[in-house]
């Protein structure tokens, strides 16, 4: 299946005048989607459309912006295989995976719902009457305008979805403009939304690379941009944004996350299948993947270590659709294999000591095995470097007290998540009162998160605005009033009036 459709403005497909890209299947090289990415004319109409259908949409009562919103999550569901393969054949991810994506989808409206009303909506608290006339204190929440949505490739319907629904029910308008890497899922799920009945211009969709970002990014139309994606465009958005104070901005960039594996653990299978899935799963494309594995320096962290090898090694990599359905697929690009080979080589030449090398795949594909390098001494004489290897490379170091594990696993500029495995709830309860990230987990994956709990972390990992549950915070600003219903005189008046 190639998808034909490009850019979707004001209620129509239309066709860009940039250059032209290619989605294509990591699998197989094979060709996915193509087209001619929106160029400065085709942002510029987008957000235009946005601006002109803000008015309406904001001042819609909730429940008809509700009713379409719910359709939407019933189109999903009667076409979640589909949307599902689409996910798979762009990002190589497993089918088994990719279905709970497109499930994960769905949920998400209900949530959004919820969190929408407990966060934001309208609150009214009574005052001490005046005179004769009531008086009461309200609390509404009102849509900032025209807000931008950046999306990335890993999770390309659920993770932009975890910004839209949100803004959608606030009374936002919005423009979508997704990875490059995954344009075809976007004009699947555009289609969806067009199904569901969204007026024109509400949700707009711009496809292309670093141009069309530019554009939009920088485009004085708009009036918040929520991101989802590397460090690198983060902070360069960060800098762009520094002297708009009225524009909200909402950055997700991902971490440099420890896992830290204590000798309080008994059942070390229990111990390497939660390692596995916090490096992993996704093929380590999750920004939340444990990037660095802390373990004690003694029979018990080489116990760990050589049943992490044996299991890893023996992990299934296949393309999406195998039957004997696998672990893994590969990295969402041949670019994205090699930089992940490329990290995994400079380590080695720094002085890191291979555990399980990673094997690439085929030149043109996305295939590479997972490698795992011990980085003890590097850590030692702090030459390990602080960066996020998206993709699966596992580093460890090990270490001789916990205090020292602490201090190794803060040691980032980053604080997405983290996770101590241990048996000793009093471990984690110290774990949880010195590390320094925003989602921490105790015997659970590192890729582990709730819906129905904010999602965000510190330092370089974003800019305090957490998204899930708490992204109604950044898709409205609060207007609070006081009311009186009728005008009277007050008993006592101010000095220095008289009446």
């Amino acid at each position: 299946m190639t998808m034909k459709q490009e850019n979707f403005i004001n209620g129509q497909w239309v066709a860009g005048s940039g250059n032209a890209f290619q989605s294509i299947d990591p699998a197989d090289a094979s060709l996915v989607w193509e087209a001619k990415a929106a160029g400065p004319e085709q942002v510029d109409a987008a957000l235009k459309a946005a601006r002109k259908a803000f008015p309406a949409w904001a001042n819609s009562s909730l429940e008809s912006r509700l009713e379409i919103i719910k359709r939407f999550a019933e189109l999903v569901k009667e076409n979640a295989d589909q949307l599902a393969t689409l996910i798979s054949r762009e990002t190589g991810k497993p089918f088994w995976e990719t279905k709970t994506e497109a499930a994960a989808t769905i949920g998400k409206i209900a949530i959004s719902e919820k969190s929408y009303h407990e966060r934001t909506g309208h609150k009214e608290s009574a005052m001490p009457a005046v005179g004769t006339s009531n008086v009461s204190a309200h609390l509404r929440h009102r849509p900032h305008g025209v807000v931008a949505v950046f999306g990335p490739y890993n999770f390309p319907a659920h993770l932009p979805n975890g910004h839209i629904v949100p803004a959608l029910i606030a009374g936002n308008t919005l423009v979508l403009k997704p990875s490059e890497q995954t344009p075809a899922v976007s004009d699947f799920i555009i289609q969806l939304w067009q199904q569901a009945g969204l007026p024109d211009g509400v949700l707009n969709l711009v496809q292309g690379e670093k141009e069309t970002s530019i554009a939009l990014a920088n485009h004085d139309e708009l009036d918040g941009l929520f991101f989802t994606g590397s460090p690198e465009v983060g902070h360069i958005l960060h800098k762009a944004y520094a002297g708009h104070p009225g524009k909200i901005l909402a950055l997700e960039m991902g971490g440099n996350n420890p896992l830290l594996v204590s000798n309080k653990t008994q059942d070390v299978d229990a111990v390497v299948h939660e390692i596995v899935q916090s490096a992993f799963l996704s093929a380590g494309q999750r920004c939340t993947c444990a990037r660095r594995l802390l373990v004690p320096n003694n029979a018990h962290g080489e116990a760990v270590l050589s049943k992490l090898v044996e299991v890893t090694k023996a992990l299934k990599i296949d393309r999406f659709d195998a039957e004997d359905q696998p672990f893994m697929g590969p990295l969402v690009s041949a670019q994205a294999a090699d930089g992940i080979e490329t990290a995994f080589n400079r380590l080695l030449g720094l002085g890191a000591n291979a555990l399980l090398n990673a094997e690439r795949g085929e030149a043109n594909t996305g295939f590479i095995s997972p490698g795992i390098l011990d980085v003890t001494d590097l850590a030692s004489k702090g030459e390990l470097p602080d960066e996020e290897y998206f993709g699966p490379l596992l580093t460890v170091v090990r270490y001789d007290s916990m205090e020292q594990a602490m201090t190794l696993a803060n040691a980032t500029k980053f604080g997405l998540s983290a996770g101590i495995l241990s048996d000793d709830k009093a471990e984690y309860e110290w774990f949880l009162q010195h590390s320094r990230a925003g989602i921490i987990n105790w015997n659970r994956q590192t890729t582990g998160a709730a819906g129905t709990a904010p999602f965000g972390g510190t330092g370089a990992s974003g800019n305090h605005r957490a998204s899930a549950y708490y992204a109604a915070d950044y898709c409205s600003y609060p207007v609070s009033s006081i009311e009186v219903d009728a005008l009277t005189v007050p008993e006592k008046l101010v000095p220095g009036i008289a009446l």
